[in-house]
């Protein structure tokens, strides 16, 4: 069985039809890239997998848990899904390791040593173990991610969902957490990425994924796709990306 397997997706924002009937099954260990327009349902579509969205039509399974038409266990579901954004959203009072720790407390319940023990070991992964007790507004942009995906690991997800993390940073900035990203990947850590880096989609992503108004309209081997888009549209876009 899939690690993560969606049938028939919709997604409705009002009279606005985002989601089209989407269907994806992604495996243990897969990195996949979903590139499209702005507007092409990239985003909601990550939303809809870790629960910030509902679904109006349509089945979606996360390694055992469902959600049918928006009704399911939401708490397990996110359990086993992180995510990070394009914004870091870091607790500004708290520390980059009190920021780490904060969800397998509260929401595992976690005792304070095994959380700071967990908090030092994800951030030592995203290189950052000598940042425990900087605040945020001592980090780069790039750091400040880097703690982000950190907090995400913290609760040991089954899959990571990355919403164009690298779109807010500084161009000198990308690279240090794309590495981070790559490294992951080479771990075995199932990945969905929406992303623009067309170069990181090839070079890490083992399928990539085209939208367009709503609907998956290409998908396969990234450097397959890539070099020989099957459609204008997608073709359109890369001529404009790269």
């Amino acid at each position: 069985m899939s690690l993560v397997s969606i049938s028939g997706l919709h997604k409705h924002f009002g009279t606005n039809h985002v989601l089209k009937g989407i269907d994806l099954q992604v495996e243990q260990g897969d990195v996949i890239a979903l590139i499209g327009r702005s507007g092409s349902g990239k985003s909601t579509l990550l939303r809809t997998i870790n629960g910030l969205e509902s679904i109006d039509e349509g089945e979606l399974v996360v390694d055992g848990t469902a959600l049918h038409h928006g009704e399911g266990d939401l708490r397990a579901l996110r359990q086993k899904v992180g995510m990070v954004f394009q914004q870091f959203n870091l607790f500004p009072h708290l520390t980059a390791g009190q920021n780490v720790m904060l969800a397998p407390t509260v929401v595992k319940k976690l005792s304070k040593k095994e959380t700071e023990d967990i908090a030092k070991e994800m951030l030592l992964k995203v290189g950052l173990s000598d940042k425990f007790h900087a605040f945020p507004d001592q980090l780069s942009g790039g750091q400040q991610q880097r703690v982000a995906i950190a907090r995400a690991l913290a609760m040991r997800p089954k899959v990571m969902l990355c919403d164009e993390i690298t779109s807010a940073l500084d161009p000198e900035l990308v690279n240090e957490v794309l590495a981070v990203v790559q490294q992951l990947a080479a771990e075995g850590m199932t990945l969905i990425m929406v992303t623009h880096e067309m170069r990181f989609a090839r070079d890490v992503g083992n399928k990539l994924i085209f939208m367009h108004h709503g609907r998956i309209h290409e998908s396969g081997d990234p450097r397959i796709i890539l070099a020989d888009p099957q459609t204008p549209e997608l073709a359109n876009f890369t001529r404009a990306v790269m």
